[in-house]
């Protein structure tokens, strides 16, 4: 099969399903990944022919994205924060507005020249916990979370950006009562930093197709009368783990930014600061705790 053919079935097949931009876009994403060649290489191959294998591919692809599978799980990985990241149905796919948290962590540990440690809780792909150990040599970078099949992943990206981070299996909503690694239990970190499940479920109704039927739900979804169950078990956690003076980073759910602020400036917390994402959202929550 022409490449030109195999691309103008690709449209065809999804034009119910998707604008036009985006199906480029997938067709874009696929090339590369498939056939080696990026968008403007295609143009210029296009009567270029196209092996039985790799047409087998684009098919799978095509019902795939039938189903609203994501792009990202299709083609097995993702780019955050400048840096590639494989991802499963096991992990959440990183949003740009995480990549705002990461840089504001990023921007206020500039500041330290001296050796410092980092905390990232529920870390799914390691996107957060990787970029930091990345951007900030001199950081000592701990990464848990509930979910092994996440923390395989995670410890698969370190290895493919060339970073060191410790992962542990822990479920945060039962710290005080799970077993601890002896060498992590008495660490005191600098910086706690955390995207918990905050999407509580009368949300759902706003959330797109690929979402609701794709990515883990054990990383997404609260309660709707327990909103900030994460929050108030981080916070007790930080409160336990921080150093005096070390700062608790989160990013929040977008409708409940002046929750947030009064539940972190009644816990223990000063100089709460609340910044909004690209798209204007409340996103992001900071604070410091108190000695």
């Amino acid at each position: 099969m022409l490449l030109k053919t195999l691309r103008d079935q690709f449209y065809t097949e999804l034009t119910e399903h998707y604008p036009e931009t985006e199906i480029q876009s997938f067709f874009n994403l696929l090339s590369e990944c498939f056939l080696k060649m990026k968008g403007h290489e295609v143009s210029l191959n296009l009567y270029a022919p196209i092996s039985g294998k790799k047409t087998e591919k684009f098919e799978n692809a095509i019902k795939r994205l039938k189903k609203h599978e994501p792009i990202q799980y299709i083609i097995g990985t993702t780019e955050f924060y400048g840096l590639p990241f494989k991802v499963t149905e096991s992990t959440l796919i990183p949003r740009p507005e995480t990549e705002e948290l990461v840089q504001w962590v990023t921007d206020v540990s500039t500041s330290k020249t001296e050796n410092f440690s980092i905390l990232d809780i529920g870390t799914g792909s390691g996107c957060i916990a990787i970029s930091l150990a990345k951007s900030s040599p001199n950081a000592t970078v701990y990464a848990i979370d509930v979910s092994k099949k996440a923390l395989i992943i995670a410890k698969t990206n370190a290895k493919l950006n060339k970073v060191d981070v410790e992962f542990v299996e822990l479920d945060i909503l039962n710290w005080q009562n799970e077993p601890w690694n002896m060498e992590f239990e008495d660490v005191k970190f600098d910086i706690i930093v955390s995207n918990p499940p905050y999407v509580r479920q009368l949300e759902k109704a706003q959330m797109s197709a690929n979402v609701l039927r794709h990515e883990p739900g054990l990383a997404l979804y609260v309660e709707d009368d327990e909103p900030l169950v994460f929050y108030k078990t981080i916070a007790e956690f930080a409160t336990a783990h921080l150093k005096d003076q070390g700062q608790l980073f989160f990013e929040i759910n977008q409708y409940l930014g002046t929750e947030m602020i009064e539940f972190l400036e009644g816990s223990n917390f000063k100089d709460v600061v609340l910044k909004k994402d690209i798209f204007g959202n409340d996103r992001m929550v900071s604070g410091i705790k108190m000695s």
